[in-house]
């Protein structure tokens, strides 16, 4: 029977710092991921590198195993693991473009066109998901580090979302919402960001939007929403000068 982990490529994806998961990619669609099993409680493998580094990777979070490599020995996450993960996840198939993509800010795809009703639900859905790794910070000081890395890999979840949208009046609509509900959970929904994790990204979600005006101007009435809003540091501001004519676009 086949163990299956509980996390899939998404998560393995959004949650890996860019770089570690560009090596891990190499090394796993380069065959150095050898010996592979499947256990219990996770998956062993032999990666090849400058030496052979025997890893294991648990079958319920990814990112906790073992690698005998150096950054292993010291307790550091590393490439070894997440190319073993990668191999746990896929089966051993080959990663489409799409799974390599990584995107580690929001972009404007300047693609104009209108998401149908099925695809807008499922845009939905996948928002609410990503927000969820956005949560409170509870718990002893111990855990802060993979509080932000859960920040963070909300962030990322939601940049790829963003940045895979057509522009037009409802998809600016949505990241309006979007704004409007990350400014919501840092006022008022416990939301530790002295990192600026989640501020970076709130400004980079408003240029995007400064963007889609350019394309379409129809996209300017999704910042009317915002007109007698008290948000956390005044993100919305470029938005409305836009629409009061103090700047041009």
């Amino acid at each position: 029977m086949r163990i299956l982990p509980s996390y899939d490529l998404d998560k393995i994806k959004f949650a890996t710092d860019g770089t570690t998961f560009e090596r891990a990619v190499g090394l796993y669609e380069s065959g150095k991921v050898t010996e592979f099993k499947a256990k219990m409680d996770g998956f062993s493998a032999v990666v090849l590198g400058g030496s052979l580094y025997h890893v294991f990777v648990s079958a319920r979070n990814y990112n906790h195993g073992s690698c005998d490599c150096y950054l292993g020995q010291n307790d550091t996450f590393c490439k070894h693991m997440v190319a073993v993960a990668i191999r746990a996840v896929t089966g051993g198939k080959p990663l489409s473009g799409e799974d390599k993509q990584l995107l580690s800010r929001p972009t404007c795809s300047g693609r104009l066109g209108k998401l149908n009703k099925e695809e807008l639900a499922t845009i939905k859905k996948s928002i609410t998901v990503a927000l969820r790794y956005i949560k409170p910070y509870v718990g002893p000081s111990r855990i802060w580090f993979a509080y932000q890395d859960s920040l963070q890999e909300g962030c990322n979840r939601l940049s790829a979302i963003v940045s895979n949208l057509p522009v037009n009046e409802q998809t600016a609509r949505l990241l309006v919402n979007i704004l409007l509900r990350l400014d919501k959970k840092l006022i008022l929904g416990g939301v530790d960001d002295s990192d600026g994790t989640v501020g970076t990204f709130i400004e980079e979600i408003v240029q995007v939007l400064k963007q889609y005006a350019k394309l379409d101007s129809t996209c300017l009435q999704a910042f009317y929403e915002l007109k007698d809003k008290k948000t956390c540091f005044g993100w919305e501001e470029p938005l409305l000068e836009i629409i009061n004519g103090k700047i041009k676009i």
